[in-house]
């Protein structure tokens, strides 16, 4: 393996980033920032949006299925645990299949879907939200600065961002990350270690993180 001189700018910090990894099995190259941890795939491997698009039609997301409902418990219960039913929510990224906001809805909330391929309505811009879901959702940000930034300014005083995803550690190997599946989605290109998190906080006004295993909440 030749290693790569080649340094790029982090999509979410900015600083200069190191190349990390060459992974030969499906061909792509991942950098790692030094300053906020974070590893994340070479814009050359983005899939184009039709290919994205027909990844995502690929998942089995039915809202209906008690397994799916369970996986994104963490994140309705916290909803249920911290506002009233007269919370408005976003789902953003929802996807083919917004389990999270059927089981809301269900229960009383009120919860605007928004996806770029499949429910691409922009309307939601007009409003700000006292929640905000994004369940596995910004492995995908190709570029996560804009992300966070937006999704801060969407969230109303003491609103709540939750955030599903799986996570590297800080000092996360190459041979650990060969050997992690996760980075094997196609559509995956992005991925956060608890020190991005915290680069996140400061650099996007977020007033706290916690994270867990289970769910990450950033507090506006």
């Amino acid at each position: 393996m030749t290693k790569s001189t080649k340094t790029v700018i982090c999509p979410l910090c900015h600083d200069q980033t190191h190349w990390f990894c060459d992974y030969f099995k499906t061909p792509k190259t991942f950098y790692r920032c030094p300053n906020c941890k974070a590893i994340f795939k070479s814009s050359n491997f983005f899939l184009d949006p039709e290919l994205e698009k027909n990844r995502y039609r690929s998942h089995n997301n039915d809202v209906k299925d008690t397994r799916y409902q369970d996986f994104v418990s963490p994140i309705t219960d916290a909803i249920n645990k911290n506002f009233s039913k007269n919370a408005l929510g976003l789902d953003y990224g929802c996807g083919t299949g917004p389990v999270a906001s059927h089981v809301l809805e269900q229960q009383g909330f009120s919860v605007k879907l928004y996806d770029p391929y499949f429910y691409p309505d922009t309307s939601y811009e007009n409003n700000t939200y006292d929640f905000i879901i994004c369940c596995e959702v910004m492995e995908h940000f190709y570029m996560p600065d804009k992300e966070f930034s937006k999704l801060n300014n969407l969230l109303n005083h003491n609103g709540k961002l939750y955030c599903k995803t799986k996570m590297i550690s800080d000092d996360f190997t190459v041979e650990a990350f060969k050997n992690w599946h996760y980075k094997n989605d196609p559509t995956h290109v992005f991925f956060y270690s608890p020190k991005t998190l915290k680069v996140i906080c400061q650099k996007f006004g977020y007033k706290s993180v916690y994270y867990n295993d289970k769910l990450i909440t950033f507090s506006a």
